[in-house]
């Protein structure tokens, strides 16, 4: 029986069938006929079982995955990949219901996606890059799944802290958010984050801003009080459901900034102290920051910036909106007034938020000095892709404790896995265009089966990268144990389905790549005879052993045997190893 699609050639899973002449449809019936016939003089005990089909069309598809290295998201919308092979429906955690959900998405095949970005004004720490990593993962599942994902992450560009980061430094807001708007990308790159469709500036659709201001007055949700615009809270019943909040018994003022709102939006104009800000009224300490507009002299508050360009990119209602926790309140409850009051549709399918980073059990604050930046954290490539990883295989909705135990615990992870694939690298090689004679045993067949059952099973159930994670490992320690001794049991074309599972996996997590240099790591202009920083993967394979072997030394605490290991490197392969903080390796080759 042949592998691969049915009998629909040339569609996607999500395109339209083509209109048939009447003699094509003639010949595709005869043809159904036909096959109906073979399979019915087939004996059932020499039928394919569903489990051989199911394998069939899964190495159709890793044959595929084996030519690419990740998912590629260039242009306006992510291309789904269709990677899925088992059917299980995907479930996610919606905070608005505060349950697991079937997603489902307004067009069929087709996801539209808002994630909150940050504020470009300094560097962003770790936990927003938990956040950024968390919408990573979920983008890379959907279009795994067979989606087409239109991804708009938006770039605050004007606030309150802006305006006073620029009067501190000195510099016009251009200069002050074009700058860091650089380093945000660099940042993504470096953790191998797909990029979004889109990434809108607020100061870009001031239009837009403006447009639905006047929208929300026009239909009785908003007013106008000395020259500022304020959302009228008390107009909107459902206000507070996401957040669950109960304002029975609420004192007024009661909390930081006075009421429920933002510390800045306070002021004796309001008419009720729920009621946020729109459009903020010039003041002479924003200095240059201003528009002339139908609303008058002023600036955007911060909510209506997303609300705006949500809608301009993806309409009135998006499948999904994703933040961290601390955005559920107040920002993106006010994002559901605002957008439902100016369009009177639903704004928002499903709600996904991710949890805290901790350091070291500690809430992360600048004033405890635990404010940890990517660059101020991770020195090395190895350390940004062992952050990727530990973030990515955690649970995205619970808090996450960073430190430097955790770090070098995944730090290595990676360089197992690294090992593991540079072994089946060369060994997939070796057969390269050679008759090699058999297929993969079928324990190994079965081992993979089981592997991507799991994988895809975690992925489906709310991100359980946890439970996808292991069955990843069960892959991997299966091929440890294939690959040892002097007489392997896998051959080339059984490494290079394994390789090709792996990268199947891959897709989703996104952890094996090559990170650009990171700051103070040179590049280029090195001196002449200066030493070279090399990868685990491309060092040989008894080298190899020797790094693992002196790091389970240092671990066991047997000094003598991690220095005679160093030594053997550096007589046998010319190769350094220099000890960096929190327990990584650097590897220079002299």
């Amino acid at each position: 029986m042949p592998c691969g699609p049915s009998l629909v050639v040339g569609l996607s899973r999500h395109e339209s069938p083509r209109r048939l002449m009447p003699w094509s449809i003639s010949i595709i019936i005869c043809l159904v006929a036909l096959m109906k016939i073979v399979h019915g003089f087939v004996p059932p005990s020499k039928r394919p079982s569903s489990t051989q089909i199911g394998r069939c069309r899964r190495q159709a598809r890793l044959r595929t995955v084996f030519s690419m290295s990740s998912i590629s998201a260039s242009g306006s919308t992510a291309r789904s990949r269709n990677f899925l092979t088992n059917d299980i429906p995907f479930q996610l955690y919606n905070t608005a219901s505060r349950k697991k959900e079937p997603f489902k998405t307004g067009q069929p095949g087709k996801v539209s996606f808002y994630s909150c970005g940050p504020t470009i004004y300094d560097f962003a720490h770790i936990g927003n890059f938990r956040a950024f990593l968390t919408y990573d993962v979920l983008k890379r599942w959907l279009l795994y799944s067979g989606y087409d994902v239109e991804h708009v992450c938006n770039l605050t560009d004007v606030d309150d802290k802006i305006i006073k980061r620029m009067a501190r430094d000195g510099l016009s807001l251009p200069e002050l958010t074009d700058k860091f708007a650089r380093v945000f990308f660099e940042d993504l790159q470096a953790l191998n984050v797909l990029p979004a469709s889109h990434y809108p500036r607020a100061t870009e659709h001031i239009q837009d801003i403006v447009s639905m201001v006047q929208a929300l007055v026009d239909r009785g949700y908003a007013y106008e009080s000395q020259g500022s615009f304020y959302f009228r809270v008390s107009r909107f019943p459902s206000y507070g459901s996401l957040a669950k909040l109960d304002f029975s018994g609420m004192e007024m003022g009661a909390a930081k900034g006075g009421g429920i709102s933002d510390a800045d939006e306070y002021v004796a104009d309001k008419g009720d102290a729920k009621d946020f800000a729109l459009w903020k009224a010039y003041k002479a300490e924003d200095g240059p920051v201003f528009w002339e507009t139908a609303l008058g002299k002023g600036r955007p508050g911060w909510h209506i910036e997303c609300s705006a360009m949500a809608r301009r990119f993806l309409g009135p209602t998006v499948d999904l909106h994703a933040g961290g926790v601390d955005l559920v309140f107040p920002h993106h409850e006010n994002e559901i007034a605002q957008s439902e009051g100016a369009s009177g549709e639903r704004f928002c399918r499903c709600w996904v938020h991710n949890g805290f980073v901790n350091v070291e059990n500690e809430k992360m604050s600048k004033s405890k000095g635990n404010f940890l930046t990517l660059r101020g954290s991770l020195e090395t490539g190895l350390d940004v892709r062992a952050f990727r990883y530990l973030v990515v295989t955690s649970q995205y909705r619970m808090p996450l404790n960073f430190n430097t135990e955790g770090l070098a615990g995944a730090r290595k992870t990676i360089l197992r896995l690294d090992k593991v694939k540079a072994a089946l690298t060369r060994v997939a090689r070796e057969g390269k265009g050679a008759e090699e004679g058999g297929e993969i045993d079928e324990e190994m067949q079965g081992v993979i089966d089981k592997a991507v059952a799991g994988f895809e099973a975690g992925m489906a159930d709310d991100l359980n990268t946890p439970r996808a994670a292991a069955a990843l490992f069960t892959l991997v320690k299966a091929t440890e144990k294939a690959l040892k001794g002097d007489s392997p049991r896998l051959r080339p074309s059984g490494a290079r389905l394994v390789l090709a599972t792996l990268e199947q996996m891959d897709a989703v997590l996104g952890i094996f790549y090559e990170p650009p240099l990171m700051e103070g790591e040179k590049e280029g202009g090195r001196e002449e005879g200066a030493p070279v920083v090399v990868e685990l993967a491309d060092v040989p394979k008894e080298a190899q052993e020797l790094v693992m072997r002196r790091a389970e030394a240092k671990e066991k605490r047997e000094w003598a045997l991690a220095d005679e290991n160093r030594d053997l490197l550096r007589s046998r392969f010319g190769l350094i190893l220099k000890d960096k903080k929190g327990g990584a390796v650097e590897i220079v080759r002299e």
